[in-house]
């Protein structure tokens, strides 16, 4: 597959939290890309790489980000393709900030976003996964089998 899924970080250190997307993508064999990009720092350059993403074959976007977490709403203003946010936790506000900052977009730009940190970032990876399987049989069988080996490991579990 090619690297239909973009991830952009807004910034190097929340690297820490995306390599939890990463991990599920290669797990996968998921065609991905990683950047860092910022809504505030680097905006210009932030729209021309979704803009150029989007024509090189890039169906879904991954935008994490912290504090005011701008990112997600600006990949979304810059492409009518899917972006999924992954709110990053703060010192400040455990990541409270980032995750109104990602839930409350305005109408018509839509912005699909998962939970708070790590459980966050590999829900918008598995997210992305299924927005790719709905026409990708080779996707939607091995999330098919994602989801009966955790329900086997469930299952096995006896106290």
């Amino acid at each position: 597959m090619s690297k239909a899924i973009s991830i952009i970080m807004g910034s190097q250190s929340d690297l820490e939290i995306v390599c939890e997307t990463i991990k599920l993508l290669k797990e996968f064999k998921a065609g991905f890309e990683v950047r860092v990009l910022s809504a505030h720092r680097t905006p210009k350059e932030l729209a021309a790489y979704v803009e150029l993403a989007s024509r090189k074959g890039t169906k879904v976007f991954i935008a994490a980000a912290g504090g005011a977490a701008a990112l997600a709403g600006v990949v979304a203003a810059h492409t009518t393709l899917p972006v999924i946010g992954i709110p990053i936790e703060t010192s400040a506000l455990k990541g409270i900030d980032s995750l109104l900052s990602t839930v409350q977009m305005p109408a018509g730009v839509p912005v699909a976003s998962m939970a708070i940190g790590k459980a966050g970032a590999k829900n918008a990876a598995l997210f992305a996964l299924e927005i790719l399987g709905i026409t990708n049989k080779k996707i939607s069988s091995a999330l098919k089998r994602y989801r009966s080996e955790a329900a086997a490991r469930i299952k096995a579990i006896k106290l």
